[in-house]
This record gives structure tokens, C-alpha cells and sequence, in this order.
């Protein structure tokens, strides 16, 4: 066992939680910036020219000092350190978590297995690069003689996910290469984007750590064939690219091994675009972007092993998260980034975030009798206010809101980034405050309506405000605040599995039902199987 196994129901932390909830669930969020007039200061954390603002949260100090003997009775440090030294923590898979090592660029050692994986690391990311460098000056040439112009990625879930996302938070550092996606086993999608590739200047990155995943295979094969027809079936070697660790099968589908790039065991698909998987971010933003993403998630890594409790980024979302998950009882979390280069940001985390920590079983085997992972759902804003933000503001539902902001405009366009950061602080605001019944009146009245209809619509008008949410400020979209913000949220996973007590990083509720379609499949007569199944396959 490499990881604690305490109930935190059992703890004493967790019954003076229950207390304390009880005692200032009445209080509400302007009260408390009332009663202390440095709330901002006291609750928000810099960090390297990031803000974290968590002040209009339902919280206070005595809220933060039990969460942090929380963490210290469930022995949090102990897990932090066996996370970051490579320890089997993926108990059930027997496997340790390093996607961390994989984005640290110095030279220590790491021993993992009794292998000192930092060269391999290395050596495997210089691989990367040299590859990328290539394609993107023009020297790598396809079959016929021309360069590459397209890049398509091919995979699923965080082989798809991460470098989608990521492509497109960055897409103010792209090159000239142009960055399709193709993860869906959706043919009608796949032969759509086939009917305007070019298959001379088209290179086809097929991610899968054990080529064996349904639909990356399938869409792999399907666009093997195209490509074989439209020219033969010695090119395949010149625009086929594998990143995966299953040679035999690579080498049946044809992919020569100078094109293939392993995943390691030790690092987990949904986090694995810091490694080898993120091939294609490295020809989307080129060798010095990606190592500036790298670094910015290192910095974090730094930052969350070693500061403290009350200025630790991860550590304090994550325990306001379990607050709100299990005292509050709010179910869902939104989070909504001011910038449409972040508008898959959502998407990525409700993978990373929900096939984690997603779980109802112990790490004892036990089933659990408390709330796990909420569901994680969002948009960019300003698009996100004239969709759902009408119910996060006069809903039934408690939902929390993570804000997330730049201080500065990419183009330097001024009026616009004004009017977007204006929005982003109208929100937070609005959240927060509401609008009470003699403020609707008031407003109601200096636009001359009667006393019958100020009546009627008074009640339609009211906000309840004392919303929470939290709010983070980058200076400006970058590779490296790209980095810092995905690790983030990274830790802030890893933090509440070790309060839950679950293992976050294996994934079994994925497998059944994709046992379930191959057996559908591997039937002799489809039509003779269930009705939904012969309505289909009639």
C-alpha cells in the first residue's frame, strides 16, 4: 500500500467541518467582506504575476485552519511525496503517476523500477523535437517529394483532449502547419475530413498507448485505406506517426520505428500531453512554446510541493471544492475562461476531473457513503452569460463558478479586452451581491411604473446573490500560463482524491461498456439480439 487509507468521515477534522458548517452557513459573502475590510488581501494568493482571488467564497479563517488539519490527519504530505517520487500510487493498475516527470526539465535523478527514468525523458523529448523541427522547417519530406502542410491527430480521450486544447489555447503561437482532430468514431466525420486532405502533404499522428483503443484503430485503419488508394501503400511509412508502446502492433499497421514515440506506463492518458502523446502541440507551437508550457507546469509543481497551506494554489481549491461538494452539497462546478482560446478548457477538465476522481468504491474496496468528484461543466465567457449563467444566478441549483482571466490583450486591442475583463468582474460581482427587493423597487420605480406592476415583477427581478466562485488572473495568455493553469487543476485532483480516499488514476468505469460494443459486434446475427439492437442493425 503507497497511499493512506483513512475514511475522512472518521476524522476529527471532518466532524469539527460538520460544526462549523453549521454554525455560518447563514452568514453570506458580503457579510464577511463586511466584517473584514482586507478580506481580498487575506483570501487570495500571488504567484509569479497570478492572482488567485477565492475572497467571496462561503468561507472564512477558521474554514481554511480545520481544511488544513484535514490535511494534515490524512497524511497529504506523505501522498504529495509518493506522487512526485514515482511511487505505485495507481494501485489497482500497479502503475506509478509521473506525468509530472515527464515536464521536468532538470537534470536529478528519478529512480523508478530502479531505472533513473530522467534520461529516458529526456532522450524521448529531444526525439519529439527533432521530428517536430523538421517537419515544421520543410527538411521532412513526404512521398512524393513535397512538405508537410497538415497535421492530423488522431486518438481519443486525453490522447485527443489535451493537445486539442492546448493547440487551441495557444493558437496566437501557431505556425504555418494546419492542426486537424480526428477522435469520434463517427465515419461520417472522419471521410468528411478525408474529402479535403491532401494526402502528399498530410501527416497522420495515430495515439493510442496500447493501439489497441476501438475508435483510434478503426479511424487509423479507415484512413490507412484512403490513403493507400490515393497513392500506395509503400507512402504509409512516410506520413504515418505512432505514439504508443505496442510495437507488434505498430509494426503490423505499418509505421516504420523511426515514427514511433512511446508512452509510458507511468503516465496516465487524461495527463499525458506533457510526454510524447503532445507530438502534435510540439508542431503546432514549436520546440521553444513547448518548453515554455513545460516550464510553467514545473513552476507549479514546485509551488505545490512547497508552500504553504494558505498560500498553496491547489491545496485551497481543492479543499473549497470538497466544501461546496460535501457541505454545501452542490453538485455540479462551471468553469468559465474570458478567452476563446480556452473554450475546450472545460471539456479537457470534465475528463481529467471526472474519470479521476469519479469513484464510489475506497481505497479499501469499500463502497462509500459520500460525494465524490462533482460534475464539471462550462463555456468561455462572454458567450457563457447568455447561456447558462441565468441559472447559476436565479437557478435552484447551488453551483460554484471558476472564473478565469488575462490582464492583458494578445493584439494589445485595448476597447475589446476592457469590455471582456469588465464582464468577467460584472459576473463575479453580480454573483456575489444579487439584487435585494427594495433595490429591484427602486429601479422599478424611476422607470415611472405603477404600484401593480412593480408588484408583478418585483419577484422576477430579485437575485439572490451569495453565489461563490473563484477567480484566477494570468497576465496574459502564454505557453507557460497555459502550463501553470493545466497543472493546477492537475494537483487540485490529485488533493481531493487523497481527502476522498479513492484511487484517481485509473479509469475502470471506461472498460465495460466498450466490452460491452465488442461483444455486440462479435455477435453472428445482430437483428436476433435485443430490440434496440435489431431496430439498429436492421
Amino acid at each position: 500500500m503507497t497511499l493512506p487509507r483513512i475514511n475522512p468521515l472518521k476524522t476529527k477534522s471532518w466532524e469539527k467541518l460538520k460544526n462549523h458548517f453549521n454554525k455560518i452557513k447563514g452568514t453570506s459573502i458580503s457579510d464577511l467582506f463586511v466584517n473584514d475590510p482586507n478580506r481580498f488581501k487575506n483570501f487570495s494568493i500571488n504567484f509569479r504575476g497570478l492572482l488567485l482571488d477565492f475572497s467571496r467564497n462561503r468561507i472564512n479563517d477558521e474554514t481554511l485552519d480545520i481544511f488544513e488539519k484535514l490535511s494534515e490527519e490524512i497524511n497529504l504530505s506523505d501522498a504529495i511525496k509518493s506522487y512526485f517520487n514515482g511511487e505505485k500510487i495507481n494501485e489497482t493498475e500497479g502503475r506509478g503517476v509521473l506525468h509530472t516527470a515527464v515536464r521536468n526539465q532538470s537534470n536529478n535523478k528519478l529512480i523508478h523500477d530502479g531505472v533513473n527514468i530522467t534520461e529516458k525523458i529526456k532522450t524521448e523529448r529531444e526525439r519529439v523535437f527533432k521530428f517536430s523541427n523538421e517537419i515544421v522547417t520543410g527538411k521532412y519530406l513526404g512521398f512524393s517529394g513535397k512538405k508537410i502542410s497538415t497535421i492530423v491527430n488522431v486518438g481519443i480521450g486525453g490522447s485527443d483532449l489535451g493537445p486539442k486544447m492546448v493547440t487551441e489555447a495557444l493558437e496566437f503561437y501557431r505556425n504555418h502547419l494546419n492542426i486537424k482532430f480526428i477522435s469520434n468514431v463517427d465515419g461520417d466525420h472522419i471521410h468528411g475530413l478525408l474529402k479535403v486532405l491532401d494526402p502528399e502533404t498530410t501527416l497522420f499522428i495515430i495515439v493510442s498507448k496500447s493501439f489497441k483503443t476501438q475508435e483510434t484503430l478503426t479511424n487509423g485503419e479507415t484512413i490507412k485505406k484512403w490513403f493507400i488508394e490515393k497513392t500506395n501503400k509503400d507512402a504509409v511509412s512516410k506520413h504515418f506517426v505512432a505514439v504508443s508502446n505496442n510495437l507488434d502492433k505498430i509494426k503490423d499497421f505499418g509505421i516504420s520505428s523511426d515514427k514511433i514515440f512511446p508512452m509510458n506506463d507511468w503516465v496516465g492518458g487524461r495527463f499525458s500531453l506533457w510526454s510524447s502523446a503532445g507530438i502534435t502541440i510540439a508542431l503546432a507551437i514549436g520546440q521553444d512554446n513547448f518548453q515554455e508550457l513545460l516550464s510553467g507546469a514545473q513552476e507549479v509543481d514546485h509551488h505545490f510541493k512547497t508552500a504553504k497551506f494558505r498560500d498553496n494554489i491547489p491545496k485551497v481549491l481543492a479543499m473549497i471544492g470538497i466544501w461546496y461538494t460535501n457541505f454545501w452539497n452542490a453538485e455540479t462546478e462551471a468553469v468559465v475562461p474570458y478567452t476563446e482560446y480556452l473554450k475546450s478548457l472545460p471539456a479537457y477538465l470534465q475528463q481529467s476531473v471526472m474519470e479521476s476522481n469519479g469513484k464510489s468504491v475506497n481505497r479499501e474496496g469499500e463502497k462509500i457513503n459520500y460525494q465524490t468528484s462533482p460534475v464539471i461543466w462550462g463555456a468561455s465567457g462572454t458567450n457563457s452569460q447568455h447561456a447558462f449563467f441565468q441559472h447559476i444566478h436565479q437557478g435552484t441549483k447551488l453551483i460554484p463558478v471558476d472564473f478565469i482571466g488575462f490582464k492583458n490583450s494578445l493584439f494589445k486591442n485595448t476597447e475589446h479586452h476592457k469590455k471582456l475583463l469588465a464582464n468577467l468582474i460584472g459576473q463575479v460581482d453580480a454573483l456575489m451581491k444579487g439584487k435585494n427587493k427594495d433595490e429591484v423597487e427602486k429601479e422599478l420605480k424611476s422607470k415611472k411604473m405603477n404600484k401593480d406592476e412593480i408588484k408583478f415583477l418585483t419577484p422576477y427581478k430579485v437575485f439572490e446573490g451569495n453565489k461563490p466562485s473563484n477567480t484566477m488572473i494570468f497576465e496574459k495568455v502564454t505557453p507557460k500560463n497555459i502550463g501553470r493553469l493545466i497543472a493546477i487543476y492537475e494537483h487540485k485532483i490529485f488533493v481531493q482524491g487523497i481527502v476522498w480516499n479513492i484511487f484517481s488514476f485509473d479509469q475502470w468505469g471506461v472498460e465495460l461498456g466498450k466490452e460491452l460494443a465488442d461483444k455486440i459486434l462479435q455477435k453472428d446475427n445482430l437483428k436476433s439480439s435485443s430490440s434496440l439492437e435489431s431496430y439498429l442493425f436492421s
